[in-house]
């Protein structure tokens, strides 16, 4: 179990993601909405001129005509001015629910409520009523009223102008609809030829990214304020909303919503809703047109000839501000005049029905991938793969909106996706610590701490369950040890081993060896294992000569203590056979108790070379691979052998010393006679192979005492002259003991 964390934590965290992308609440939808605005803030739509304009009440047109509301009087020579000048539609984005209070009868009420003046009252009678001058304005001209949907339950349900035909499921299903409605007087809204929703129902940020082309009330459909005005322009009396279910709609048997609203000639998709997306230009003065210019002398009628008009007010303290993705407080007629526009120029943000599946989808493979893929990269290379792809969404998906102005959004989907890689990464992080702490806790005690680090840091450095490689290996024993063991007690031996093995183990771990086991008296160890060493045979042989110059201090201390004991002092004698060769290295024994070990001939040998300090009475023997690569040593031929267990003649050495030894005068003459004396022994002539080695007694470099050695060539060329070997005689040594 604990092995799959790094697949199931992250794959948790991947189900646990779709299902929220599933659920959807409204952060999730927050975040979609503000990479749209992103997109739209980088790449707005330009701006086209089309017959669509906004007439503003702006503050020089409060300063120049008084004060809002103006007498209706006023509205309506503005409207008259505008249908002489041929607009193709008048849409108010004003609402007049209430009588004008400039309205003599309103004056009227107001000053002289219980007047009986009858030249007041007949003059007042004689004046035009300003609701009834704005409605025979607004009659003749191609004029749409506005109402607004509240929440409230109150008001009289707004004046149905125009027909519905729904192709498909019943779009009453899917709008958004009111209890409520403030509807202009009904002398007002009676005389228009058009009567919409100025209603602008911002997203749950509060940004108007999409307005509805239908609204629902009291259980019937009813058409937004540009909706109306395209319309009442085109001349046109019935909208076709088509929506799931119907004829070239597929919804795969879902009732998935509205999809496109027909308004006379022209086309326009929407979201399930009945909603419009906006891609929204930046403010152009071209699309404007102040208020006050309308009902001047100088007015040019094709400023406004055969366009539709939204009347609106900008001034400030009594604007319709709204928020959108490119301006904190647009005015709410540029909102609704720019839905027109874009209808015009048939130009679409489109948020297609398929993709929160899209989504859903990219989420689900982006995140498996990852799943199975980051335990192999590792992660830096993961990182690099999480960032790639989700850069290549991002790409794709700014590609979609630049291109096709579809819109998608990848950055929940990357979320998730970077929350996998991290938990993976962790996980991956946590279980390279725990092996690393199995590492220092498994070699600590074989190897040094510096190599212990070193492995720590990069497991991968080790092969566990055992690797072939070249390897040089030491065996170091102890002489006599069972004669030593026979003045000491139980507690007394064992002190006196660790004592011999501790400061031992530590020259091997400090020269970067890797201590196999102990075996009573004797030390296994080797090198270029589990590390690389390219030095192995090198630092073998310099650890062995650093152990010969601390056996002799360690021995020195023990005739001290033995004096002070009044013990007779057995001084401790090692014998150490180092070989290169290769072997098979890793966790070696069973899945209940397994060490770090070498296994092969290489092992053997390297064991034999030393039993052969014995024969040879030299405290170090290497082979002759080992000897090839320790370049630098001073060492000396000591003869080829076969030892037990072998077929093949072994050409074997002694371990003098260092490069200081080796470059000494002295050496060098000892081994120049050595070599002779070994080269006359080997052509089996006896009497210069005997004059050499009487020279080579001459010479004296202890440590190591060569005496025994040279007893040993003096008795063996004694044999050879009483019973000659033989022609065939190569000089070959075949022990018979380990």
């Amino acid at each position: 179990m604990v092995r799959w964390l790094h697949v199931i934590i992250p794959s948790i965290l991947l189900v646990l993601g779709l299902a929220l992308r599933v659920i959807d609440p409204s952060v999730l939808v927050d975040m979609r909405m503000k990479v749209f605005d992103i997109f739209q803030q980088i790449e707005p739509r330009d701006y086209t001129p089309v017959p669509v304009r906004i007439v503003d009440v702006d503050d020089e047109s409060l300063a120049r005509l008084g004060q809002w509301p103006w007498p209706r009087t006023l509205v309506a020579r503005v409207v008259e001015q505008l249908s002489r000048a041929g607009a193709a539609a008048i849409a108010f984005g004003i609402v007049f629910s209430e009588p004008d209070r400039t309205s003599p009868w309103q004056f009227l009420d107001r000053w002289f409520p219980d007047t009986e003046d009858d030249r007041l009252l007949g003059l007042i009678e004689s004046l035009p009523d300003h609701d009834q001058v704005l409605s025979r304005a607004i009659g003749a001209a191609n004029a749409v009223t506005g109402f607004v949907l509240t929440d409230a339950s109150t008001g009289p349900a707004p004046a149905l102008k125009a027909g519905y035909v729904t192709a498909g499921d019943d779009a009453r299903l899917f709008v958004s609809g009111s209890r409520g409605s403030v509807i202009n007087l009904p002398i007002i809204e009676g005389a228009g030829k058009g009567n919409g929703s100025v209603n602008l129902v911002a997203e749950h940020d509060g940004v108007v990214r999409r307005v509805p082309l239908l609204v629902k009330y009291a259980g019937k459909l009813y058409p937004t304020l540009p909706a109306e005005a395209l319309r009442v322009a085109q001349g046109a009396s019935t909208y076709v909303v088509k929506a799931s279910g119907a004829s070239g709609v597929r919804s795969f048997g879902e009732q998935t919503g509205v999809t496109h609203v027909k308004i006379g000639a022209l086309v326009a998709p929407t979201d399930a809703a009945g909603r419009l997306w906006l891609h929204y230009t930046r403010a152009v003065p071209e699309r404007t047109i102040p208020a006050w210019r309308i009902i001047q002398e100088d007015f040019d009628p094709k400023d406004v000839e055969g366009t539709i008009i939204f009347i609106g007010v900008s001034a400030a303290g009594i604007a319709d501000r709204q928020i959108t993705p490119l301006n904190p407080a647009m005015a709410g007629a540029e909102i609704h005049a720019q839905v027109v526009e874009q209808i015009l120029l048939q130009t679409f943000l489109l948020r297609p029905d398929w993709a929160d599946g899209a989504e859903l989808l990219y989420l689900l493979v982006f995140g498996v991938a990852l799943v199975l893929v980051l335990p192999w990269l590792g992660t830096a290379w993961g990182a690099l793969f999480t960032v790639t792809l989700v850069a290549a969404a991002l790409g794709v998906s700014w590609y979609a909106f630049a291109e096709f102005r579809l819109l998608f959004a990848p950055v929940y989907p990357s979320i998730v996706a970077f929350l996998v890689y991290i938990s993976s990464s962790v996980i991956s992080y946590l279980r390279s610590e725990a092996e690393s702490g199995k590492v220092r806790d498994a070699f600590s005690h074989y190897m040094s701490p510096v190599l212990v680090e070193r492995l720590a840091a990069d497991p991968k450095q080790l092969k566990l369950g055992g690797e072939l490689r070249e390897i040089t290996l030491l065996f170091l024993d102890i002489r006599g040890f069972t004669t030593i063991a026979e003045q000491y007690d139980a507690e007394g031996l064992t002190r006196l081993l660790n004592r011999f093995l501790t400061p031992m183990s530590e020259i091997i771990l400090a020269g970067e060896g890797t201590i196999d086991k102990y075996i009573g008296d004797c030390i296994m160890a080797f090198w270029n294992a589990p590390l690389d060493d390219p030095q192995h045979a090198e630092n073998a042989c310099l650890s062995a000569l650093a152990m010969r110059a601390r056996l002799q201090e360690f021995n020195e201390e023990l005739e001290r203590e033995a004096e002070l004991n009044g013990r007779r002092h057995m001084p401790m004698r090692t014998g150490a056979g180092i070989n290169t060769g290769i072997c098979s290295v890793g966790n070696m024994g069973s899945e209940q108790r397994f060490a770090y070990s070498a296994m092969g001939d290489g092992v053997n040998l390297a064991s034999r070379l030393e039993a052969q300090t014995k024969t040879y009475r030299v405290d170090i023997i290497i082979g002759e691979t080992t000897e090839a690569q320790a370049d630098g040593f001073a060492t000396i031929e000591l003869d080829q052998i076969i030892v037990m267990g072998k077929t093949i003649p072994e050409r074997i050495y002694a371990l003098l010393g260092d490069r200081t030894l080796r470059e000494s005068q002295d050496f060098l003459s000892l081994k120049r006679a050595h070599d002779e004396m070994m080269s006359a022994y080997r052509r089996q002539d006896w009497a210069l192979a005997r004059d050499r080695l009487a020279g080579c007694r001459e010479f004296d470099l202890a440590p190591p005492d060569l005496a025994a050695l040279y007893d040993l060539y003096e008795r063996r060329i004694a044999s050879y002259e009483l019973n000659p070997p033989g022609p065939d005689w190569n000089g070959v040594f075949v022990a018979e003991t380990k």
